[in-house]
């Protein structure tokens, strides 16, 4: 299996969160690399963090977006 530099921070129920998720399965799979996905309400800590911030995405650890996931900020942040 590929790295896991992607994390998609989201929440169930919600259309952004899944266009998100095809930007980020789409960025991922050009890039060869892993990703993963993480309910933010399923943490206290990080419903608190993110609120109503998701989707947010980071690559190695930095935030690539939120909201409206740029597909090229994603690539970017993969490439460098």
């Amino acid at each position: 299996m590929p790295d896991t530099r992607v994390v998609l921070y989201s929440r169930a129920g919600c259309h952004l969160c899944d266009e998100a998720r095809r930007v980020v399965l789409a960025e991922c799979d050009r890039a060869a690399t892993g990703w993963r996905e993480v309910d933010v309400d399923a943490d206290p800590a990080l419903q608190a963090r993110y609120g109503e911030y998701v989707p947010v995405v980071e690559v190695d650890g930095t935030v690539q977006g939120f909201w409206q996931i740029d597909p090229s900020r994603v690539r970017a942040a993969l490439a460098g």
